[in-house]
């Protein structure tokens, strides 16, 4: 474990990345001794220092929910972040490119909660019941630090969270089979990925449940109004500066990001 100084130092190093836009060192390499717990912590405390400065929680993020994140990560577990008001975008958003280290898109489902989640126990019944939407989403992420990165740096570094892009169909959880939800992801006209979101732990609300178990146990419940990402089910696509990407789910509609 680090000691506090040890993680303050990773703290300060993360919140200057995140207003320079320039990469920093990982926490891996600057304390090869660090521990999982240490990684959520300094998340926890980079995510204060954020709501202290104004930004408001507005839920999570999961991350590496499944094989072909992993696998692009080289990470074999999920992780999570926070999400605040500031990073929630609209359908069709444009957003500057110099806003970002090194930008990537990846396409999602995003789990809006009308009761409250708290595990342990919690199953994938119980999220269908207490979810009130199912928003098609485009995720962006962000290195903060640089490569190659292990589990300790991403989730250090809020699960690489940058941006959520809200679109498409909004969905009841029972008017559609979940698992079947697929999105072609383009960047500008060229098709990029496919994927379907049974990818995603066999069904997205796993990645819900999966949260609230992970953190209940330190007393945290998902909320109401509270929106979870549940994960990509295709590799992430790099944006370029002038890209636009856009996410084509079928009959839940289509998302799109361009960065300007």
């Amino acid at each position: 474990m680090l000691s506090e100084e040890q993680r303050a130092e990773a703290v300060a190093s993360l919140l200057e990345s995140h207003r320079t836009k320039v990469q920093g060192e990982r926490p891996s390499q600057m304390f090869p001794g660090i521990e999982i717990e240490d990684s959520y912590a300094i998340s926890s405390a980079v995510a204060a220092r954020k709501v202290k400065d104004g930004a408001r929680i507005v839920g999570h993020k999961v991350g590496l929910t499944s094989r072909a994140m992993q696998a692009s990560s080289k990470i074999d577990e999920p992780d999570y972040g926070y999400l605040f008001d500031d990073l929630v975008l609209q359908d069709g958003a444009v957003v500057p490119f110099e806003s970002f280290c090194v930008p990537r898109v990846e396409p999602e489902l995003t789990f809006i909660l009308k009761e409250p989640l708290k595990g342990p126990g919690i199953g994938l019944v119980d999220v269908m019941r207490a979810t009130e939407w199912v928003v098609p989403s485009i995720e962006i992420i962000d290195a903060r630090v640089t490569e190659p990165r292990k589990i300790y740096d991403t989730v250090a570094d809020n699960g690489a969270a940058a941006g959520i892009v809200l679109g498409g169909r909004p969905v009841r959880p029972e008017d559609v089979d979940l698992r079947w939800v697929g999105a072609v992801f383009y960047r500008n006209a060229g098709i990029e990925e496919t994927g379907l979101a049974a990818g995603v732990l066999g069904h997205p609300a796993m990645a819900i449940a999966w949260l609230a178990n992970k953190l209940g146990p330190l007393g945290t419940t998902l909320e109401p109004g509270h929106m979870v990402l549940s994960g990509s089910f295709t590799r992430p696509v790099w944006a370029e500066k002038g890209d636009t990407l856009h996410a084509d789910f079928g009959p839940l509609g289509s998302v799109a990001v361009q960065f300007s």
